[in-house]
């Protein structure tokens, strides 16, 4: 990866959105509903008051950006991709995109920069079948980088883990994916 296509920790690298991925999303979600795209406005309303985050640029919505916000299902579309069966592990929540091409994470969007400190994240680790092997509750640090540097060392301290999925604790939202390294 590059970081015009992710944001790296040490050997952990947020990943976004793939770009096939979110022309298709641009489309019909992941639910079947077609994007309904909105304009983000200073105080993160109509959706959230923290504003919108981005998970096709790892960064938040800025005023007057078209966003959508659309169901996603991560661990489908990589087991569609690699053959795994994640059976009823997979599942769909919530993200935040741009309503039109965006070009993905900007350069200077280095390490974990959705993450705000206090915050409170789930990391749900899959095995190659796609099959859940442990996950744990996170709280952002003041040093987001160190934090998540060692909780994802944690995660793939063991051999079963091939990904980790991270999400919102408040409203199950999906942040990114870190696959091994």
């Amino acid at each position: 990866m590059t970081a015009s296509t992710a944001t790296s920790v040490s050997t952990y690298t947020a990943l976004p959105i793939p770009p096939a991925a979110l022309a298709e999303l641009r489309r019909t979600d992941d639910s079947g509903r077609p994007m309904q795209p909105y304009t983000a406005r200073e105080d993160g309303i109509p959706y959230d008051s923290v504003g919108s985050p981005l998970r096709c640029c790892l960064r938040a919505a800025e005023p007057g950006e078209r966003v959508a916000l659309v169901s996603y299902a991560p661990l489908r579309r990589w087991a569609a991709a690699s053959g795994a069966e994640p059976g009823a592990y997979d599942e769909a929540g919530p993200v935040f995109i741009h309503a039109e091409e965006c070009g993905g994470p900007r350069e200077e969007a280095q390490g974990f920069r959705l993450a705000r400190p206090g915050a409170l994240r789930v990391l749900r680790r899959y095995d190659a079948r796609g099959r859940i092997v442990g996950g744990r509750l996170f709280e952002v640090p003041e040093d987001r980088e160190a934090g998540f540097a060692r909780a994802l060392g944690e995660a793939f301290a063991g051999p079963e883990a091939a990904l980790v999925h991270v999400r919102a604790l408040e409203y199950g939202c999906f942040q990114f994916e870190v696959r091994r390294p």
